[in-house]
């Protein structure tokens, strides 16, 4: 009867943990670049860093958002016919989309058959992704690869992301987190323990200066690394260093940077440091979701750049890769 008992008891907790619900923007499959092998990355809505240069602006709020994107309208009117708050109008001189109006419900999206109307959020339980997540089983195995959890950011939702974690454990998957850090240890702590794998984000050390790039203070996040770093249990942890240009590559903030990564490195746990330059493959997405760009028309470091932020890490006997 123990035995039963228990077997039954398991059974109920996973089952809980399946139908604990969060909310994603996207699950993107067959992803190299978020963790070891081929993985399957799943990106939650929600961040309470405001980056300037957010490569996912749909990912910011935690509510839905709905994405217009003009060249792909062909008129035919669908959406002004479904919208009841006069979202939409369509006129000779074109599709205007009044976002102050739009109350988000996503109506009018699946009646768009140009695709010119997307919609970014839905709310899904941790099973369904799992399942999801589990279709490409096969390719994770031949390549060492498994799940990451991004954003967004996965902290903001802590219990929908650490029911994902517990299920994919269950299921010998390598799981990866991508984080801010910013958050309450009380928060951060108990992901972090179900991770196999962490991907650090690091701006800038100054705190005034991260203020200013991000929104928020950047004391918990180092406080957080610390304290991954040094736990009996804790993941392995690639630190990344998105690189800007004007706003935190100059001699100073990566001087800043490199000494903190050295003297960082005498834990075993920090695998890695990469530096991840800036793209602007994002600003058309700006443009699509109603989200003001404060960097349009800035262009990607130079490779001169890169390699003189490469050389001030070495200097200080810190190996940093980029893509």
């Amino acid at each position: 009867m123990k035995a039963c008992y228990m077997s039954v008891t398991a059974e109920t907790k996973q089952s809980n943990l399946a139908a604990v619900e969060g909310r994603i923007f996207d699950v993107q499959t067959f992803s190299v670049h978020d963790g070891p092998g081929i993985r399957t990355t799943v990106f939650m809505k929600g961040c309470p860093l405001r980056c300037l240069w957010c490569h996912n602006p749909e990912s910011m709020e935690k509510r839905v958002n709905i994405g217009f994107v003009a060249h792909k309208c062909i008129y035919c009117g669908q959406c002004e016919g479904i919208c009841e708050h006069g979202g939409h109008s369509i006129s000779d001189e074109g599709h205007d989309y009044f976002r102050e109006r739009c109350v988000r419900c996503g109506s009018c999206v699946p009646g768009c058959p140009s695709g010119a109307l997307e919609i970014a959020g839905r709310d899904v339980s941790a099973g369904d992704v799992l399942k999801q997540v589990m279709a490409d089983a096969m390719f994770y195995e031949r390549s060492g690869g498994g799940m990451t959890l991004s954003g967004g950011e996965p902290l903001n939702q802590p219990e929908f992301t650490k029911a994902l974690l517990t299920l994919a454990h269950e299921e010998n998957l390598h799981c990866t987190v991508d984080s801010s850090g910013f958050a309450p240890w009380e928060v951060a702590g108990p992901v972090f323990e179900l991770a196999d794998l962490v991907l650090y984000d690091l701006k800038t050390v100054d705190d005034d200066h991260h203020q200013e790039l991000t929104g928020v203070s950047n004391k918990p996040i180092l406080a957080n690394l610390e304290k991954m770093l040094e736990s009996d249990d804790g993941p392995s942890v690639w630190l990344r260093m998105p690189l800007i240009p004007g706003c935190n590559d100059s001699d100073e903030t990566v001087s800043a940077m490199a000494e903190l990564c050295s003297e960082l490195s005498q834990h075993p746990r920090l695998e890695r440091v990469y530096l991840m330059p800036y793209h602007k493959l994002a600003e058309g997405k700006y443009i699509q979701f109603g989200v003001e760009y404060g960097l349009a028309g800035l262009d990607s470091p130079s490779d001169e750049n890169i390699k003189r932020v490469a050389a001030i890490f070495s200097d200080r006997g810190v190996t940093v890769r980029h893509d």
